[in-house]
């Protein structure tokens, strides 16, 4: 049996454990296993014996928000096993625990020897990519300290301080050494005649600059019911499909992902917020783009998500270039980790500010709440980081000097600072990469939409006629410029994007569908755009391609080049619907919600671009996020685009 991981999150943590329930530590693959806090794995093995061997899986782990298993010790037909063990699992806020069931299956007394061997590496999950990049740790010091009750492991490089306990109820028998580090915890049970007896294992973990007192729910019962009550709070109220059960379900699960993917973050008074996270194993933090996203599929069913994300993005809002040629004042910041590799700048995302179109849509949300719930406040508030977001646009965005929203390749971090932000995403038919600068498609369009929003805002909010009317222009002429550069007359269709030189970079791509969101397009051109994202070439049967097939570019397992992303169909549908082309964004919203329903009604983050016909279920990629926020909220936004349809 291969042995896949299954994800357990529970706001900024998250475990990823195998079908035993085990945690091997094995480095390599498409997501890693362990505990992770904080970008941090607090938890590097975790692996049952039973008398000296693994045991053997009855019923492997499944994924939902605990991890359950039945395992027995290795036998034969002749001869059933002795005992069962009953795995139970789940994850708290900065926490595991774990309730281990040993059933006798004898009439007898039975003696059961458990073992449960654990390290914690504190590797940072930038260590465990793909990439296979290696990092100096100078100066580092490992502890290992016996407790009456378990073992605590401790981390320590300059002044970075970091910590996991583990706590057994009734306590190891002994705690032996293994010669790599690890450690074994191991009881000695006795059974009564087809008795029962429960270990409960608990883990605290505790990462660098943690200053709370983490309480650890008592077991994994516990932990669900905490779950469970936030799901209800974030489905509360939102009124589902009743004529569209399939699309009710695809909401509800959504929302209740959502629920776990709250992280913390702080606002500009150092108000405490719970944003929504990117998505996990790998980008379970605030990313500006995710997260405004997110918050604007969900905005007429949950608009506190926008009422949190708008502040805490506020927060992290540039001031100055500092360190950073990315850093310009007003922008807003494309990803913030709390890992040791940020810490001591190994790696540059701390707070990193490479994205052409998280601060537009920044000013797209602002202006969506203000409308969505006609509260005020919130716009008054952040008035000074909307202006200066305006600024960055105008200013060094591009928008005044080079009439487009423009970005270069970042030295040491993204290439591309767009959406599809992958290295080769932004590319020709025949695949060739522009150098140099570039003006992509639907950042344009996002500007758009900001400009325009924000001269609401400025109008109904601020009280400034002459800033509102200077937006409005910026916009009209933003419009008519795009039309003239992008719109590639003998393939009826705009470009992805132009080059330094305004040459087009002409890959068909799914971003003109986010033209259609923004309302850059005039109807005639849209009209046009939106039936031809329904043609085979991009159309899967499982939503719209990110490039149509049949060009040198397309590559069905790519991740920006061929492949399926939810949120991207998300935002076409609602474009879709905008100019009027119903049936084209039922057609759309259908294919995902089937998607959905295939996958226990939870959307991937990305899906593989092959045709739907020969296949009864999509093809997974294979290294998309299991939970992500913007797939999560997407059925919410096809929801709003064709109703219960």
């Amino acid at each position: 049996m291969t042995d896949r991981h299954h994800l357990l999150v529970h706001g900024a943590t998250f475990a990823a454990v195998g079908d035993r329930g085990d945690i091997s530590g094995v480095r390599g693959g498409s997501s890693p296993d362990g505990l992770f806090v904080r970008d941090a794995r607090h938890l590097s093995r975790w692996q049952l014996t039973v008398d000296g061997a693994v045991p053997e899986v009855l019923t492997p782990v499944t994924d939902g928000d605990a991890a359950r298993c039945v395992l027995v010790p290795r036998g034969g037909r002749q001869e059933p096993p002795a005992h069962t063990l009953f795995r139970e699992q789940a994850v708290g806020d900065s926490s595991f625990v774990e309730s281990v069931k040993v059933t006798s299956n004898r009439p007898v007394p039975t003696t059961v020897r458990l073992a449960l061997t654990v390290d914690a590496d504190f590797t940072d999950q930038f260590e465990l990519r793909s990439d296979h990049r290696t990092y100096v740790k100078t100066g580092v010091v490992r502890a290992r300290e016996v407790l009456a009750d378990g073992i605590e492991f401790t981390y320590r490089r300059a002044e970075w301080r970091s910590c996991t306990t583990i706590t057994a109820e009734p306590a190891p028998d002994a705690v032996e050494e293994t010669g790599t580090g690890a450690r074994r915890l191991v009881w000695t049970l006795d059974l009564e005649p087809h008795g029962t007896t429960e270990l409960l294992l608990r883990v605290i973990a505790r990462p660098h600059g943690e200053r709370r007192a983490v309480r650890v729910p008592r077991d994994p019962a516990a932990v669900q019911d905490q779950l469970r009550a936030r799901e209800a709070e974030f489905t509360e109220g939102v009124a589902f499909p009743a004529g569209w059960p399939e699309l009710a379900a695809a909401c509800a699960r959504g929302l209740a992902d959502l629920a776990a993917l709250q992280v913390p973050a702080t606002g500009p008074d150092g108000e405490e917020l719970r944003v929504p996270a990117a998505g996990a194993p790998w980008f379970l933090t605030l990313l500006g783009r995710d997260a405004l996203l997110t918050s604007l599929f969900a905005l007429p069913y949950r608009p506190q998500l926008a009422a949190a994300t708008l502040p805490a993005l506020a927060a992290t809002q540039a001031t100055g270039a500092g360190g950073s040629p990315v850093a310009q004042p007003g922008k807003i910041v494309h990803e913030v980790r709390h890992g040791e590799l940020a810490h001591f700048g190994q790696v540059p995302f701390g707070r990193y500010y490479g994205s052409v179109d998280a601060t537009p849509l920044f000013l797209v949300l602002l202006g969506a709440y203000v409308e969505q719930t006609g509260d005020t406040a919130l716009a008054r508030r952040l008035e000074p980081h909307a202006r200066a977001a305006i600024g960055w646009m105008l200013d060094h965005g591009g928008l005044t000097s080079r009439g487009y929203l423009v970005y270069r390749a970042d030295e040491g971090g993204l290439a591309n600072q767009n959406w599809k932000d992958s290295p080769g995403a932004i590319c020709c038919a025949d695949g060739t990469r522009p150098t140099g600068a570039v003006m992509a498609a639907g950042a344009q369009g996002y500007a758009y939409d900001a400009l325009r929003r924000t001269a609401g805002v400025a109008r109904g909010v601020w009280a400034d006629e002459t800033y509102a009317a200077l937006l409005e222009q910026a916009a009209a002429d933003l419009r008519d410029r795009f039309q003239r550069d992008f719109w590639m007359r003998e393939r009826s269709f705009p470009a992805l994007a132009l080059d330094g030189q305004g040459r087009q970079i002409d890959a068909l791509a799914s971003d003109a569908g986010h033209l259609l969101w923004s309302g850059l397009l005039d109807k005639e051109y849209g009209e046009v755009v939106g039936r031809r994202l329904l043609e085979p070439d991009f159309f899967s049967g499982w939503g719209v391609r990110t490039v149509a097939a049949g060009q040198a570019a397309y590559h069905p397992l790519s991740y920006h080049r061929g492949s399926v992303w939810p949120h991207d169909n998300a935002l076409i549908t609602l474009g879709l619907a905008r100019y009027g082309l119903h049936d084209e964004a039922r057609t759309v919203a259908h294919a995902l919600v089937d998607a959905a329903t295939v996958g226990g009604h939870r959307l991937p983050e990305v899906l593989a671009g092959y045709e739907r016909a020969p296949l009864g279920s999509p093809v997974p990629y294979p290294h998309a996020c299991g939970r992500e926020a913007r797939s999560a909220a997407a059925p919410l936004a096809l929801l709003t685009a064709v109703g219960g349809a």
